[in-house]
């Protein structure tokens, strides 16, 4: 395979620095909320808070390992297999509380668990609410009954993890770069026969070799399979003359997110719906990337956004552009004709990182266009991060 310059490490100086950012947000968000501790269990939180990267996808579903992270002071772990981990000072084992763990009694595991929690707050001081993560609902009941103030995690660490530091966009290149090394092998690959699995796995292999971590979804699909969007890979060998659609969702090295759409032509001849199709979704990341500034508000993002030809309405995609970081992330700006039941409002930061989405695919006709790119919100606009080039056969004169 050849590095070709993809093996990365950040300095020491570096590592420390993300670290210290990334916890220095999270309770930045704790005080604007009057919050005094964080219980964090969502692998994601967990990576973010103190790199944490042990088992994710198994913490995912199972949550063995959780993290005591106080308004100031010493974090508490519990559950890490290693003992290195910045900011942590104090390791412990658990006190599960998921049913593989602990059995079905999870009312008396929940009790157990508070426990140990209300003896961290007695020994720090703390007095004021409680965040948890997604624990059982016998964790916020029996705290609640024991009076204390408790309220969602989720928010905070999201709304922390939005604007980046220079060495989490560092990462985040890198994850870029893993991810384009591997959709230009899947490209190379790419020929009449090979199936949608086969030729998915290939990104896979480029991810895992160079560090990275996992892909949220299996979303490569060819011909008909294309249109509707979200159709994830099977068997199917691709035909000649298939659209072949992608989109990475690639946690790569340092556990950032690579989420990057392309669809190819696999042959040379190319029909007009699928020339017509190729250009709508073209025409829209484009257009919705070039209004792209801070300050300007999601409703207005909204309503300014590329206005979709009628046919390709039906099959829009869920999005028109979403936050990313160690995944898809806040915010999720919807389209305008969605906004009155889906979405909500905020602004753009500098620093921020959104990806910019079209599906362009008419209802029935065979085959759709998904098309994305990855962007940091600047001072005067943005950067593009994301910069495979496009299908020429498909896109034609423009």
């Amino acid at each position: 395979m050849g590095n070709s310059g993809l093996v990365f490490s950040l300095t020491q100086e570096q590592y420390g620095r993300l670290n210290e950012y990334r916890l220095a947000r999270i309770r930045r968000c704790m005080r604007e909320r009057n919050v005094d501790l964080c219980v964090l269990n969502n692998p994601v939180s967990l990576r973010y808070a103190i790199d944490y990267d042990e088992y994710q996808l198994f913490q995912a579903h199972i949550p063995t390992v959780y993290l005591l992270v106080p308004i100031e002071g010493p974090l508490r772990m519990y559950g890490a297999a290693r003992r290195d981990y910045l900011n942590v000072e104090e390791y412990q084992r658990p006190h599960f509380i998921s049913v593989f763990d602990a059995g079905l009694d999870l009312d008396t595991a929940a009790k157990t668990f508070l426990s140990d929690i209300g003896d961290f707050r007695h020994q720090l001081g703390l007095s004021g609410k409680v965040a948890f993560e997604r624990f059982s609902p016998f964790v916020t009941q029996r705290a609640l009954s024991a009076g204390w103030a408790v309220v969602d995690a989720e928010a905070i660490v999201e709304h922390a993890r939005t604007v980046k530091s220079a060495e989490e966009l560092l990462c985040m290149r890198h994850s870029i770069a893993v991810a384009q090394k591997g959709i230009a092998a899947m490209h190379v690959a790419m020929k009449p026969g090979i199936s949608e699995n086969e030729l998915l796995s290939i990104l896979h292999q480029v991810n895992i070799a160079y560090g990275g971590s996992w892909i949220d979804g299996r979303m490569l699909a060819s011909g008909a399979r294309t249109n509707p969007w979200l159709q994830e890979a099977t068997h199917k060998p691709i035909a000649l003359n298939e659209l072949v659609g992608f989109d990475t969702d690639l946690i790569g090295p340092y556990g950032y997110l690579a989420d990057i759409s392309r669809t190819w032509l696999c042959g040379d001849k190319a029909n007009a719906q699928q020339r017509a199709a190729y250009r709508h979704a073209y025409d829209e990341v484009t257009y919705n990337m070039s209004l792209l500034q801070p300050g300007i508000s999601f409703q207005e993002l909204a309503a300014k956004a590329f206005k979709r030809d009628e046919k390709y309405i039906p099959n829009r995609y869920v999005c028109s552009f979403h936050g990313a970081g160690l995944c898809d992330e806040y915010p999720k700006i919807y389209y305008e004709g969605d906004w009155p039941a889906d979405t909500y409002d905020g602004v753009l930061e500098e620093n921020m990182v959104l990806c910019v989405e079209s599906f362009s695919g008419a209802f029935g006709e065979k085959e759709g266009v998904k098309l994305e790119n990855q962007v940091l919100i600047t001072a005067s606009g943005y950067e593009l991060l994301s910069d495979y080039s496009y299908d020429e056969r498909l896109l034609g004169s423009h």
